[in-house]
């Protein structure tokens, strides 16, 4: 394991539980690191788990390729574009270990090994092969790397868009004094929510682009009248207006 940080640690602990040997590197002390030297971790593992964060991830690989070889899986779990995971399949590929693009699709904490992944890329299947009957539920979802850092991302645009949403409506529903009635009102978007939903929410935003479009300008400035700044918001009118521009 190189990263023994949120996600590392939670992978760590489960995966030991489930009765897995685990040798995890980190250069920062305070996450008790089982070795202080990331090829000594590579070197006795059959599948190796990249937690690092994507800023870090290049660094990660290149640090244990001298201990990479063609019986070793490596895996980088780390959320980044696409592109990354193809730069990172490129470097490992000479040592002829397996490279798997693993995009995990869940909030970390509490999980332990109960994370939700996609894998993609060369060593996928033989990823999924060690780690699903170990309890994680991960599928091959793609041929190429990057295939499932792409689905996760694409993922994050409705997961955090929403979550951004929510965080705007909730704020300017405090400044209003309204907070119980657009809880309650977000609690009923998501008991209805189906792919019909996501069909009507599509068309009707095409089909009325124009009227929504100025109905998001007056909740805009409602908003900026609420002391709230108008992000989202902002964002959706002017999405509208392409929208209206574009038909």
């Amino acid at each position: 394991m190189l990263g023994l940080g949120e996600a590392g640690s939670e992978l760590r602990s489960g995966l030991r539980a489930a009765g897995a040997r685990v040798v995890g590197y980190d250069p920062l002390a305070q996450t008790a690191p089982d070795v202080d030297d990331p090829q000594a971790a590579v070197a006795v593992a059959d599948v190796v788990i990249s937690v690092t964060t994507a800023a870090h991830a290049r660094e990660a690989a290149t640090s244990v390729l001298p201990a990479l070889g063609p019986t070793q899986i490596y895996a980088d779990a780390n959320t980044s574009a696409a592109g990354l995971k193809r730069d990172l399949a490129e470097l490992v590929a000479p040592t002829g270990a397996g490279f798997a693009d693993v995009a995990i699709m869940a909030p970390v904490p509490g999980r332990g090994l109960k994370l939700p992944a996609l894998a993609s890329g060369p060593g996928a299947q033989a990823f999924v092969d060690a780690l699903a009957p170990l309890g994680m539920p991960v599928s091959v979802s793609g041929t190429f790397p990057g295939d499932a850092a792409q689905r996760k991302l694409l993922r994050s645009v409705l997961w955090k868009g929403i979550a951004a949403a929510i965080t705007e409506a909730l704020a300017a529903a405090r400044a209003a004094g309204e907070e119980d009635f657009m809880r309650a009102q977000i609690a009923e978007l998501f008991e209805e929510a189906d792919p019909e939903l996501a069909r009507r929410m599509e068309t009707g935003s095409v089909q009325h682009a124009y009227r929504r479009m100025h109905e998001m300008h007056d909740a805009e400035a409602m908003l900026d009248e609420l002391g709230v700044q108008p992000r989202v918001a902002r964002a959706a009118a002017g999405w509208l207006q392409e929208l209206h521009d574009g038909r």
